[in-house]
């Protein structure tokens, strides 16, 4: 039986069906949009991972973004637990991969949309890959493009205060303090674990092109700390497009700016002909910095990115006419 969260996002738009695949996973098979070819075993898929404590409301925001292009969406839920016992965390992401790597999906390009601590649950299916990158190789490949919105980066103290501020908000000064003690007694198995996931995350196994959201004022996400790891991928050739804000809101940038952007989709700029030979064309996207950007359809597609890619780019991807 679907749960209420399940069937609240059943319910978000005609056409679109659920399917609970397991633990805290959801496929929302999208019913609405060709995609070409039409074949489901070549439909793009939108692997999204929500921040910790999200509501199926404003998730389904996003989730309609994408159905709007075409997409299949499969949203994963992070749980506290996985990022207090990286452990637990650490099979989940092993879970996650072998589903991926199932003959239902094996064969599906990939778009990752990863918020806030998502972005480290992600990182825990990198891990995996960074073991035997050669095993992983093809399945890095079916990822074209990777969306990071607010990612909890920047040092132990930061990552308590979004503990305190998504899990227990009354009590977010106390959950802080509780979290770094516990920190400091299971450093090996919390603190150490997390410096290796970052360290995988850094020298990312996924070449694809990535868009970086993220603001100046986030408490969780610090916003310097973010820069490094941009300036660090864009050195080392990853194609790097970013949206930064003066001051918005941790993984809230979509609501406090809702405009042409959420009703029509347009291209990321992430994706381009598979036939080149290094796999991805160069995106003519440029980065752009800018704290007070108007959300115009015009404005959108040059200084965001937009929501999604465009028809046209998926053909050129599935090498069709």
């Amino acid at each position: 039986m679907l749960s209420a969260t399940m069937l609240a996002r059943t319910a978000l738009s005609r056409g679109i069906t659920a399917q609970h695949l397991c633990k805290n996973v959801t496929l929302y098979m999208n019913e609405l949009t060709a995609t070409g070819s039409g074949s489901p075993t070549t439909k793009p898929l939108m692997l999204m991972l929500p921040w910790l404590g999200s509501r199926p409301q404003a998730v389904d925001k996003y989730c309609e973004i994408y159905f709007r292009t075409g997409f299949d969406v499969i949203v994963v839920e992070s749980e506290v637990k996985d990022f207090l016992w990286p452990r637990w965390g650490l099979d989940r992401g092993k879970t996650l991969l072998d589903l991926l790597l199932s003959d239902r999906f094996m064969s599906r390009p990939l778009l990752v949309h990863a918020f806030s601590i998502g972005g480290y649950t992600f990182a825990q299916l990198l891990v995996h890959m960074s073991h035997d990158q050669e095993k992983y190789q093809e399945f890095a490949n079916r990822i074209k493009g990777q969306v990071y919105d607010s990612l909890v980066v920047g040092s132990l103290e930061q990552m308590a205060t979004g503990l305190g501020k998504t899990v227990f908000p009354r009590f977010e000064t106390l959950i802080k303090q509780i979290s770094l003690l516990y920190f400091t007694i299971f450093k090996t198995q919390t603190v150490d674990h997390f410096n290796s996931s970052i360290d995988v995350f850094w020298n990312n196994p996924v070449r694809a092109p990535a868009l970086m959201f993220f603001c100046e004022n986030d408490v969780m996400s610090h916003a310097q700390t973010v820069e490094k790891l941009i300036d660090y991928w864009k050195k080392h050739g990853m194609d790097v497009s970013v949206k930064k804000w003066e001051d918005s809101t941790h993984a809230a940038h979509l609501r406090r700016r809702e405009g042409p952007c959420t009703r029509k989709p347009s291209s990321l700029g992430l994706y381009q002909n598979q036939r080149q030979t290094s796999g991805l064309k160069k995106s003519s996207q440029k980065s752009v910095r800018s704290n007070n950007a108007s959300w115009s359809e015009k404005k959108v597609q040059k200084n965001v990115g937009g929501s999604v890619l465009s028809s046209i780019q998926w053909k050129k991807m599935h090498n069709e006419p």
